[in-house]
């Protein structure tokens, strides 16, 4: 397809692709002449990508990049392409509060303990390079300075959900076809699928709460 159906396929203008191309977001067409180029259907599904990123991730047009270049590397294996696009999305930055202080170090000491009693290795070998692990020991810890000591035990029974959460993605990214579309969309699904598992987490608490204790 050429320049102008891919604008009018993807809603994107034509001025915004030709940006996308040149910061690198968008891989050029096949050259066909001077100046013109041809498309196909991965140049529209990565747009849709790079919209959602941008759009809906709200990540720079340099962090988007970042990412993308993860989900191109071909050179690594799936479950590195996956972790490291992951890895490169943004994340909540830690609390204010003194590296190593008790509460820290307590929820460290509960995370690693919930990561070795559900035999979650690769987990705990990636602990000290995670932003994830870093985000959940900071959770924990804001919980405990609260004055709510969440513990291991606490937290298996929504760890051992979550897991089962991880299985359906997992089996939703595997029904594309190509390996690159699966990474596309497993950057997709973990913008896409966060909010919605936020907000169906919310409601569940809703209706559990009228169940128990009635609308007056």
């Amino acid at each position: 397809m050429r320049l102008s159906e891919l604008s009018e396929r993807s809603g994107v203008s034509i001025a915004t692709i030709k940006y996308y191309l040149r910061e690198g977001l968008l891989a050029p067409g096949r050259r066909i002449s001077a100046t013109t180029a041809d498309y196909d259907e991965a140049h529209l599904r990565r747009l849709r990508l790079v919209r959602t990123l941008l759009q809906v991730g709200g990540l720079s047009v340099a962090a988007a990049g970042e990412v993308l270049r993860h989900v191109d590397d071909d050179s690594l294996g799936r479950s590195f392409r996956l972790g490291a696009a992951h890895w490169a999305l943004p994340h909540p930055p830690a609390p204010d509060a003194e590296d190593g202080d008790e509460a820290q170090v307590t929820a460290r000491r509960e995370v690693d303990r919930l990561l070795e009693e559900l035999g979650w290795e690769r987990a705990r070998e990636l602990a000290p390079l995670s932003p994830d692990h870093t985000a959940l020991v900071e959770a924990v810890a804001s919980l405990i300075r609260l004055g709510y000591p969440w513990n291991a035990e606490m937290m298996a029974p929504y760890a051992r959900m979550m897991h089962q959460v991880a299985v359906h993605d997992l089996d939703f990214v595997e029904t594309y076809p190509s390996e690159a579309e699966q990474v596309e969309a497993a950057v997709a699904a973990t913008i896409l699928f966060e909010p919605i598992l936020r907000a169906m987490h919310r409601i569940a608490q809703q209706e559990e709460t009228v169940r128990r204790y009635g609308t007056t």
